[in-house]
């Protein structure tokens, strides 16, 4: 079965829900609203929870000995009521005393506002921390990693040898070694990873709605982005992820369409073994007998018709999307990674995953706020795809299709913002859903494991050589430290100058904070 095109095959298609397609692609563009369910099954294994097996006892001992809560919720408990009544205050009061304890660090605080823009590299499937940057070599031998460690550029800190370019770049970043939560399935915990907030029902999945959390990307567009800006505020490479459906949080949620991330895939690059959803191609060049007048004309003629017609605002701003990109040179300047010299394309690796690394940083270098990358094949259906997920195999997968393009991709990303400066003002974020399980299972892999994983900072402030927080020596929980996705947010939020406790609205228009983690003390 063939996979569904969003586009006509020349000119410019008025059809809804339909995209331009112009001359010769450098990128595919796909629309997240158009990929319903029926299509989504041409991507897609049921949804299941069989991959779920040894993660349970560790998720509820994990519950067990968390010192705090992970979760986080906007609403009141009756615990609170209560203690509002004790206090002989009344609600607004005891509402006014909660805001001012939970007040987010002071604008002066170190790394407040340093990053005009951000990078997230997402490593879909779960980044096996134990086999990658928290080695534990005096573990036993059903736990320890069969890869051999090299030195690194901090004194006395050792990583996987299959990351010998990261290992000459760890000077340079903050590696948090003492993330937790408790979601084992990988759309909840993609949901808690990419919003910072905790799903319902963590060990459940569940379709994707616009009452959902939005994505970082999202809420930092809502808060960074120029209106007058042609570019998009919120861009994610190379295409969305799936696990049996949409992965959630990944779109605008409650903020709505408009905030939505424009998610292209660049031509160039070898793609990931597997699945990997594409749909749609966005050209910047014009072909010939269409130029930027008759595009205009077109938009033009749009918005008079539109004017007659019944109200389709989301599908309006869709069409005025695509349209300003179109029409704005420095947007299509910016898009267009084939300007680049032949070296970086080099420098970046022939890989799709290099390539996208190459294309954030010149979209955030243009003024887009902030891009997400997914270092994965997109569709996780199978177990030797080429993906973090690994449940089989996993020394080899990681050896062989997953570590060589990372550590290319991403030490030159480092590189090259060092080389330019401006990794002064660009956060680098490496992410990932969760860890994998101490114990390598009987298919020689590792689980799902939410209970301690590792990510890492870059840039913008960011403490250089900083190793923050520790697992224990089995690599199975935080032993200092401890850190949520919560805090992880709320120390990007204030890396970009954005106070974490800052007020958006659901869709029933009450105010949240973005955030209700704590700003982690990485900043120098």
């Amino acid at each position: 079965m063939d996979r569904p095109s969003l586009t006509s095959r020349k000119g410019v298609s008025l059809i809804p829900g339909l995209l331009p397609r112009l001359g010769k692609t450098d990128f595919r563009l796909i629309r997240p609203e158009i990929l319903c369910d029926n299509q989504l099954k041409v991507y897609n294994r049921p949804a299941n929870q069989d991959d779920l097996s040894g993660t349970q006892e560790a998720v509820t001992m994990s519950r067990s000995k968390s010192k705090r809560s992970i979760r986080s919720s906007p609403c009141l408990t009756r615990r609170d009521l209560l203690r509002a009544g004790a206090l002989g205050m009344g609600l607004p009061g005891y509402l006014s005393l909660s805001k001012a304890a939970n007040t987010s660090v002071a604008p002066e605080a170190k790394g407040f506002g340093k990053a005009r823009s951000c990078i997230v590299v997402f490593a879909w499937g779960g980044l096996s921390h134990i086999d990658t940057f928290d080695l534990k070599p005096g573990a036993g031998s059903n736990i320890k990693s069969a890869f051999g460690s090299i030195p690194t550029t901090i004194p006395g800190y050792h990583i996987c040898e299959h990351l010998p370019l990261l290992s000459k770049q760890v000077h340079r970043m903050t590696l948090i070694r003492s993330m937790h939560h408790d979601a084992p399935s990988h759309r909840s915990a993609a949901y808690w990873n990419l919003t910072g907030h905790a799903p319902q029902k963590p060990d459940k999945n569940w379709p994707r709605t616009r009452k959902d959390w939005p994505s970082i990307g999202s809420m930092v567009a809502h808060a960074r982005h120029d209106p007058g800006s042609k570019l998009p505020g919120n861009v994610a490479l190379p295409y969305p992820i799936y696990d049996g459906g949409w992965a959630n949080g990944q779109h605008a949620g409650f903020l709505g369409m408009k905030y939505d991330p424009v998610i292209m895939k660049p031509d160039k690059g070898t793609p990931y073994d597997g699945k990997s959803p594409v749909s749609g191609h966005l050209s910047f060049d014009f072909i010939d007998g269409v130029n930027e007048q008759r595009l205009a004309d077109r938009r033009n003629l749009l918005t008079r018709l539109s004017g007659s017609a019944q109200p389709t605002e989301p599908l309006e701003h869709y069409q005025q999307r695509v349209f300003d990109m179109l029409l704005d040179e420095e947007t299509r300047r910016a898009f267009k990674i084939n300007d680049e010299p032949e070296r970086q394309h080099l420098r970046y690796g022939s890989h799709v995953l290099g390539q996208s690394l190459l294309t954030a940083r010149r979209l955030t270098g243009a003024g887009v706020p902030l891009v997400t990358v997914y270092a994965a094949a997109g569709d996780l259906n199978g177990s030797a795809g080429a993906h973090f997920d690994t449940h089989a195999d996993g020394y080899n997968r990681l050896k062989k299709q997953m570590l060589p393009p990372l550590d290319q991709g991403l030490s030159a990303l480092l590189d090259d913002l060092h080389e330019s400066g401006r990794i002064d003002d660009t956060l680098v974020v490496l992410l990932t859903e969760f860890g994998r399980t101490p114990k390598v299972n009987g298919a020689g892999g590792r689980d799902h494991y939410p209970s301690v994983y590792t990510v890492a900072l870059a840039g913008a402030g960011v403490s250089e050589g900083l190793l923050y927080g520790t697992s224990d020596r089995n690599g199975a929980f935080p032993d200092s430290a401890a850190a949520t996705p919560a805090d992880l947010h709320a120390s990007i939020f204030h890396c970009l100058g954005i106070p974490p406790d800052r007020r958006i609205h659901d869709i029933e228009d009450r105010p949240l904070p973005m955030c209700d983690g704590s700003v982690l003390p990485v900043f120098s």
